[in-house]
This record gives C-alpha cells, sequence and structure tokens, in this order.
C-alpha cells in the first residue's frame, strides 16, 4: 500500500471525475451452472462441485469463456474498472478458503449464518497455510484480455474466521490471524501477477460487530502488510436474493477508517443509506452501491445520477467510485448489463457536471 492518501491511487484516481466499478461478481451462464441448484446452497461455504454444468475436463475452458462474455459485458457497459466476474467460483469465499491446508478433507462443521440458518462449513482441524497461489491464473487471465483497470477479490481472514468450526486454534483471533498470513501471501502474487486492486471481502465484519472490534482489523491489517499495491476492502448486509430488508446503517464502519485498505466498497442503495455515515471514512476513497439490486427494474442514468450525487455532498468525486450493491451474481443476465449501462450512463452524466 502507498502511503499517500487518500487511497494510495496517484495515477488512477484523476481529479473532478467519478469512476465506476462493479463489486466483484457477474452472472455466470445458464449453460455452465445450474443457477437453481446453486441458489440452493446461496453462497456456499463448502464446495458444491454438482453446481457445475460442464465436465470436468472441459470446466476449465468452459470457465474461461464464460469469463471473456463477462469481461466484455462490463467493457461495453462502459465499466472502468473490471473483474473477472468471480465467474470460477461457487461463491465469493469457498474457493480459497477451502484450498488452504489445516482444512479438513472428510470433515465439515455447521454454524449459524447471517439469516439464522445452520449451514455447513469448513472445519480447521489443523494449522492454516497457503499451498498454493489460488487466483494467480485469474488475475493473469484478466490482465491478459482487458486494458482497463483490473480488480480481483479474496475472501477476507476474519470473515473466514467467521465462516468456520475451530478445533484447531485456541480462539478465533488466531485463526483469523493465521488465516490472515495465508491471505497476505495470496495478495503478494496477485498484485505480482497484474493486479491493480486486490479486494478482501470482509462481510461478517457487519454481521459480527463485537468481534470485528476485538481483531478484525487487526486481522485485516496483517493481511496487508508489506503490501505494495492499491488494496480495498468489501462489506454489506447480504445479498439482495437473500435479504430483503437491509439496516440503514452499518454496524462496523468507522473502524475501518484506522485500517491500512485503500477503498472502502459498501451498500447504499437497497439500504437507502445515510450517506452522512461518509463522513467517518475521511482517508479512504468509498465504493458506494447505487444500483439497488433487489429491484428487478433497471434504473435510469438519471436515478443512478442523483444518488451519486447525493453521495457527493460527503466526498470528492475522486474518492468516490461507483458501483452496484451486493450480488450481481444473482441477477438475470440481461438485468445485469443493464444495470451496469445505467451506471456508467449516470456516473458520465456527473462527470458532465464536475
Amino acid at each position: 500500500m502507498s502511503d499517500d492518501s487518500p487511497a494510495g491511487e496517484t495515477d488512477q484516481a484523476r481529479e473532478g471525475v467519478v469512476r465506476t466499478a462493479v463489486v466483484g461478481s457477474f452472472p455466470q451462464p445458464d449453460w455452465l451452472i445450474d443457477r437453481a441448484a446453486l441458489r440452493k446452497h446461496m453462497a456456499p461455504r463448502i464446495r458444491v462441485r454438482e453446481v457445475w454444468r460442464v465436465a470436468a475436463e472441459f470446466l476449465q475452458a468452459a470457465q474461461d469463456d464464460a469469463t471473456l462474455l463477462a469481461i466484455r459485458a462490463q467493457e461495453r457497459a462502459g465499466i472502468d474498472i473490471v473483474t473477472d466476474g468471480e465467474i470460477r467460483r461457487e461463491s465469493y469465499s469457498n474457493r480459497f478458503a477451502n484450498a488452504l491446508s489445516g482444512i479438513d478433507r472428510e470433515r465439515s462443521g455447521e454454524i449459524v449464518g447471517r439469516t439464522g440458518n445452520r449451514i455447513p462449513v469448513p472445519l480447521v482441524s489443523g494449522p492454516i497455510e497457503r499451498l498454493r497461489p489460488v487466483e494467480v491464473e485469474d488475475v493473469r487471465f484478466l490482465r491478459a484480455n482487458t486494458e482497463r483497470m483490473i480488480k480481483i477479490t479474496l475472501p477476507g481472514p476474519f470473515t473466514m474466521s467467521q465462516q468456520a468450526v475451530n478445533e484447531h486454534y485456541r480462539t478465533d483471533r488466531e485463526l483469523a490471524l493465521a488465516l490472515a498470513d495465508a491471505v497476505n501471501a495470496e495478495v503478494r502474487d496477485l498484485f505480482a501477477a497484474g493486479a491493480d486492486i486486490v479486494q478482501l471481502d470482509e462481510p461478517w465484519l457487519q454481521a459480527r460487530a463485537e468481534a470485528a472490534r476485538e481483531f478484525g482489523v487487526e486481522a485485516v491489517d496483517r493481511a496487508l502488510a508489506g503490501v505494495a499495491g492499491t488494496t480495498a476492502l468489501h462489506l454489506c448486509f447480504g445479498y439482495a436474493a437473500i435479504v430483503a430488508d437491509k439496516p440503514a446503517g452499518y454496524s462496523f464502519l468507522a473502524e475501518l477508517d484506522a485500517s491500512a485498505v485503500d477503498q472502502v466498497s459498501i451498500e447504499a442503495a437497497q439500504p437507502k443509506l445515510d450517506l452522512a455515515v461518509l463522513r467517518e471514512l475521511p482517508s479512504k476513497t468509498v465504493m458506494v452501491g447505487v444500483l439497488d439490486l433487489a429491484d428487478p427494474q433497471v434504473e435510469t442514468a438519471e436515478v443512478v445520477a442523483a444518488r451519486i450525487h447525493a453521495a457527493l455532498e460527503f466526498l470528492p468525486p475522486e474518492r468516490l467510485i461507483a458501483t452496484p450493491d451486493c450480488g450481481m451474481k444473482y441477477l438475470p443476465r440481461e438485468t445485469a448489463v443493464g444495470k451496469l449501462e445505467a451506471l456508467a450512463a449516470g456516473a458520465a452524466l456527473v462527470n458532465a457536471t464536475l
């Protein structure tokens, strides 16, 4: 991370311009994944390989093709910062988490999830270590197939510690710090492979705010220690496909201003967030959700522009990145494309007035 404030972005953030980005995911094609089966597992914590429609020997090629479609859709929509759409993942977290040593290969655990349901999760029965790079080839593929700024997402150590049953470490804090070391090794490799931005997905900072205040920022900072590159952290209230009623405020947010991350990504459209909360992050660039993914209607450019203007009451344009809310993965593809086009068009309306 650069020492420059905010965001260590120098040539990336143009003064007086609001940029656009996706949070991470993009809808996977129906020919690649069984979306009905995926919804039954909804953000699985353990691997659920049965949701893939393509035979194992053809799966990588199919995922490459689908990733190219996701990249091109973002480019055509006019998005400034693109991702690989997380096309190769069953959920945002389970691919990386289950690739680590220390995760029991024979048994899984069970916890109460954010929505109150009991869900299967990884069981930690040994020391956590990263055995190999997990997402490096994803970054190389993305970098080779777009000239735009690229972002890759990675589950954060605090969230992974809360999405597991711990049978090895004395405390959840010790587990989170071990996971942070594994994440740190991955983040360094992702930047070396060409990522412009690496984002840690940490939704459970919001869901488990009390524990987050004990060791959440410590784990995040350890995951980013010594990292050279622009870093981001995403936290949210849960996918619109799962959570219909979202609170109008975060239980854990201001604490992130003291963290090592350069950018913070939050939802704002569906929860109708009081944007005065942006004052609590004076040293950060903030990705603000201006697309309501619970609404099946595609926003007009004017609606998006109004939401961006509302955020600009609290942030200068160079510290604002306009994004969707969380969970684009679960939208119909045509809806996702339409919303991204509205996002770019709305930002263009705003930028024309700055």
